[in-house]
């Protein structure tokens, strides 16, 4: 699975960090935090390791 946006993209590299004990867990916020919680390190790292240039910058939810 590959991020849709880089706000998507960006909070996976967050929740990547914190995974891997670089970043504190309790520095995470919204989607991050949740990302944490219900990701394995492997998702978050596919998420975060996509690509930024060709994304837009936020999805809405709808889509």
């Amino acid at each position: 699975m590959h991020a849709k946006s880089k706000a998507q993209q960006k909070a996976a590299g967050a929740a990547l960090a914190a995974k891997r004990g670089e970043q504190k867990k309790s520095d995470l916020v919204g989607a991050s935090k949740d990302m944490y919680e219900s990701m394995t390190e492997d998702e978050l790292e596919e998420l975060a390791s996509t690509k930024r240039k060709s994304l837009p910058d936020k999805v809405s939810e709808s889509d």
